[in-house]
């Protein structure tokens, strides 16, 4: 089973997906094809997919039975002793240096709860 999820690709690279995927949602695609064709359908991903985002899960041997590849994505696979994790990335601080939430609007919508 693969899935391959397209975030702000050209409709073009779409199409070319669904001649081989089922598309479940806008951008989702899975279905099942050999290695090979999973690889060429990558391919065309990584040249088609120029300012987007792609993700693609993929089988493998391993305790989890899949793993990951992504094309300018903010979150990267970590593998930590043979298990993959998707590790997120920092949130910027804010120019006055301080996390989002922190404002009196917050606290007070927060304490209103």
């Amino acid at each position: 089973m693969v899935v391959i999820v397209l975030t702000a690709c050209p409709a073009g690279l779409r199409g070319h997906l669904t001649r081989w995927l089922l598309e479940i949602s806008p951008g989702v695609f899975v279905g099942r094809v050999t290695s090979r064709l999973r690889d060429e359908l990558w391919k065309q991903v990584l040249e088609e997919c120029r300012s987007g985002k792609a993700f693609l899960v993929e089988p493998a041997q391993n305790e989890q039975g899949y793993r990951f590849r992504t094309h300018r994505h903010d979150w990267e696979p970590v593998e930590l002793d043979g298990v993959h994790f998707m590790l997120r990335p920092k949130e910027a601080p804010t120019s006055s240096g301080l996390r989002p939430g922190f404002s009196k609007a917050a606290q007070y919508r927060r304490a209103r709860k």
